[in-house]
């Protein structure tokens, strides 16, 4: 009997795999009792928002120090592993295994200039089956508005993508111009290598931010404020700290007064990636359907045909189209290849009174500056990735 003992305790202090066995077994479908008493242990499962409000309620609880030491662990160990969900931590009952997560590497010929011609367009297709359970249903899978991945919104339940609202938004907006980013393509942090996110991670553990966390304005100023003097070695500008409150207010837009994590952590890899990576292997990175869309957007501005735009439409494009799909856009079934930039007099890129204040006025220097098709894309890839997550935040403000 000791023995007996010993072996469950071992089990469930490692993976909690008997618990999930058993409810297997029995055949219960539900069982949040069986739930609950599995995150004891700090491992916890669901969104990474979840996951911040389960943290949020622990410490209110008042947990023990060894929990606190055990739920840190995990959370950093999540983030390691990009937002990487074990499969101990789903009920087995009724669940698919999640993907692992594998972070890209980086190639020899990876800050060569890619060949993205203007006058020959791509043929963007969907794939034809379920990502998830590769079965083929037609017009129930949801596609993916930056790769060719469908998913069956059973399939992306049974994983834990997703959750309560999420399910009504993957089903109203997948199939419009607006789009829906699949957990792939909505996480940023999953272009990082391994060698960029240990460099991230270290910089986390140095400015005393805790994952899966909120973080108030002052929380952010102050990260921001440690993160440039390690840099720079001198401390934060008065224009540039206006600037990272601008870009606090961006990732907030419905003025909570906090940053959810998963924002915040899009924001950090977008600004890395921009930090060690040269602009030809940020747009090796674009998908072609985001090719596609540039390509679109460009023709439409390019109204003489000449290959040429000026510096202020290229700016407007970084301010409408590229910052982020407007949820506001209306319901249609349009081809990928003729969505196109929106205008300014569209209800999009007039939503709010504040939007079309921040749109920078063009002065007649900055129309006279001609910008060719490469770069445009390289002035704007950046804005391209950041516009990925299904989230209304803006992860890279553009400049004013």
């Amino acid at each position: 009997m000791g023995v007996l003992m010993s072996r469950r305790q071992t089990v469930e202090k490692v993976q909690k795999v008997s618990l999930a066995v058993s409810a297997f077994k029995d055949g219960l479908r539900e069982q949040p009792s069986t739930r609950r008493r599995a995150e004891v242990g700090g491992t916890r499962r669901g969104t990474m928002e979840q996951e911040v409000q389960e943290g949020e309620e622990e410490a209110s609880s008042g947990p023990s120090q060894p929990e606190e030491s055990s739920a840190s662990k995990a959370a950093w160990e999540r983030l390691r592993d990009g937002r990487g969900v074990e499969p101990e931590e789903f009920d087995r009952a009724n669940r698919f295994t999640p993907p692992a997560f594998i972070r890209p590497k980086r190639e020899l010929h990876d800050d060569e200039p890619p060949n993205i011609s203007l006058e020959q367009r791509e043929q963007v297709l969907n794939d034809e089956m379920c990502e998830i359970c590769e079965v083929w249903t037609a017009e129930s899978l949801f596609p993916c508005r930056v790769c060719s991945r469908v998913y069956h919104d059973g399939c992306l339940r049974r994983m834990g993508y997703l959750q309560n609202d999420s399910t009504v938004e993957v089903t109203e907006t997948a199939h419009t111009e607006t789009g829906w980013s699949c957990y792939y393509c909505d996480n940023l942090n999953l272009l990082l290598t391994e060698e960029e996110m240990y460099s991230l991670m270290e910089t986390l553990r140095q400015c005393k931010i805790i994952p899966e966390t909120c973080l108030t304005l002052d929380d952010f100023l102050h990260y921001k404020h440690l993160v440039h003097k390690q840099q720079f070695e001198q401390p934060m500008a008065e224009a540039q700290e206006e600037q990272a409150a601008l870009q606090f207010s961006a990732l907030d837009p419905n003025k909570k007064g906090h940053i959810e994590w998963h924002d915040f952590l899009s924001h950090e890899s977008i600004q890395l990636l921009q930090k060690l990576r040269p602009q030809n292997a940020l747009l090796r990175l674009l998908t072609a359907k985001e090719r596609e869309r540039a390509r679109a957007a460009f023709l439409a501005l390019d109204q003489d045909g000449n290959g040429f735009i000026g510096d202020g439409e290229c700016r407007r494009a970084r301010h409408t189209w590229f910052r982020k799909h407007q949820k506001e856009t209306p319901s249609c079934n349009v081809s990928i290849s003729h969505v196109g930039p929106m205008s300014e007099s569209s209800p999009a890129s007039s939503s709010s009174g504040k939007s079309q204040e921040k749109t920078p006025l063009v002065t007649e220097q900055e129309e006279a500056r001609l910008v060719d098709w490469p770069g445009f894309l390289r002035e704007n890839v950046a804005y391209i990735l950041a516009a990925r997550p299904n989230s209304a935040a803006l992860h890279l403000q553009p400049p004013p």
